[in-house]
């Protein structure tokens, strides 16, 4: 076995978990399991837009990893438990039921029937919510419940003020199928910029976008296209943009950056030097570098994004290190700092003093990290002795 073939299979064992790590991926309870209200935290409603089929074989699931050429929707409520630490998501092992009491459960599916239908309830919502929309796209090798809990997840630890939209394309949530992952990715771009143009129809007056991993070439794709299309900020109702592990080649980011032009709002790229998934994801793509564990901060700042780089800060997911900006409690605690500031708010603030996503990122990790922020104006280490 040649020393480029034994790397790629000690990658691939390191990738096992993936970006979800479940061999199952049901989403609702063969039966109801009913606890005391005390025991639960909180319930969110978290709205969907897919690409995937609605799950035939196995209805639990809700949505499975095949493509449907057209966009579903959906909405789904998950109760998050007392006992929930932040940056972990609690959820019950295969196929068994969740319990309510110790960990995250799907109560309830409404499914809509066409877009116009989605467009009032999540537009209702939006209105009731305080006139916000935070979007998470998900990356490679995620089922839709993965999605789900994600997305749960980040709306209870940083007490996001607004409206939860899952877009979930159709992932195969096969640690073999990353192929066929990319593929998929890069067949929902127009349903993607569908979504956001649908929600920035609505009365929200901010639409912040978090995407991970492969979702990030998403993401860019779609940007990229509203950007030819004269309209890249969605009218202004564009907020924020984080980025987080980002799976993009690092010349196609950069003709994507030239094509989008320089933010207006804050645009965060994190990334980690010891992102193993990534390392993979390099060594299937040719060697190519990938964004979300590029080297040269710099290089990326010039095209006017916030770089944060999380090398040194640790990983909740037994040691891929592959979304620390979810799974870190201290960071995940700071996203959400960040989040309550509308996007606009943020954008005037001084760029010089980095009163941006990555001081805040920064300041979080308290006496455990160091965490370098690299702007078009300024590189700054916070070294904190941990």
């Amino acid at each position: 076995m040649t020393v480029r073939l034994k790397s790629f299979v000690v990658a691939l064992a390191l990738a096992v978990a993936g970006c979800a790590g479940q061999n199952t991926h049901d989403l609702l309870n063969k039966t109801t399991v009913s606890v005391p209200a005390s025991d639960i935290a909180a319930t969110h409603e978290i709205f969907v837009a897919t690409t995937r089929l609605q799950a035939t074989k196995d209805p639990r699931q809700v949505f499975d990893g095949d493509r449907s050429l057209t966009t579903s929707y959906a909405r789904v409520d998950v109760t998050v438990p007392k006992v929930h630490q932040v940056g972990a998501i609690e959820r019950a092992k295969g196929s068994a039921n969740s319990n309510p009491a110790k960990q995250f459960t799907a109560t309830n599916v409404v499914h809509y029937g066409d877009a116009p239908q989605f467009a009032k309830a999540v537009g209702a919502d939006i209105a009731m919510r305080g006139d916000r929309a935070l979007v998470f796209v998900h990356g490679f090798n995620n089922g839709f419940d993965d999605g789900i809990y994600r997305l749960t997840q980040i709306a209870h630890d940083t007490k996001y003020p607004g409206t939860p939209v899952l877009f979930s394309w159709a992932s195969s949530a096969k640690t073999t199928g990353y192929i066929y992952d990319k593929d998929s990715s890069t067949a929902a771009r127009d349903d993607l910029e569908a979504t956001l143009r649908m929600l920035a129809k609505t009365r929200v007056k901010s639409i912040d976008i978090i995407a991970h991993s492969m979702g990030t070439w998403l993401t860019m794709e779609a940007l990229r296209q509203l950007a030819i299309a004269g309209d890249r900020d969605l009218g202004g109702k564009l907020g924020y943009v984080i980025l987080a592990s980002p799976d993009i080649d690092v010349d196609v980011f950069k003709k994507q950056m030239m094509r989008y032009g320089r933010p207006n709002k804050p645009f965060a790229v994190l990334l980690s030097g010891d992102d193993r998934a990534l390392k993979l994801s390099s060594l299937i793509s040719g060697d190519k570098p990938r964004v979300g564990d590029y080297g040269n901060a710099a290089d990326l700042a010039s095209y006017g994004v916030a770089v944060v780089d999380l090398t040194k800060t640790k990983g909740g997911d037994g040691g891929l290190n592959h979304a620390k900006f979810a799974d870190n409690p201290f960071l995940v605690q700071l996203l959400g700092d960040r989040l309550r500031t509308p996007a606009g708010l943020a954008a005037d603030e001084d760029p010089a003093q980095l009163n941006n996503l990555g001081q805040g990122l920064g300041k979080a990790v308290g006496s455990v990290a160091e965490v370098v922020i690299t702007t078009p104006f300024k590189v700054l280490t916070i070294a904190t002795g941990g």
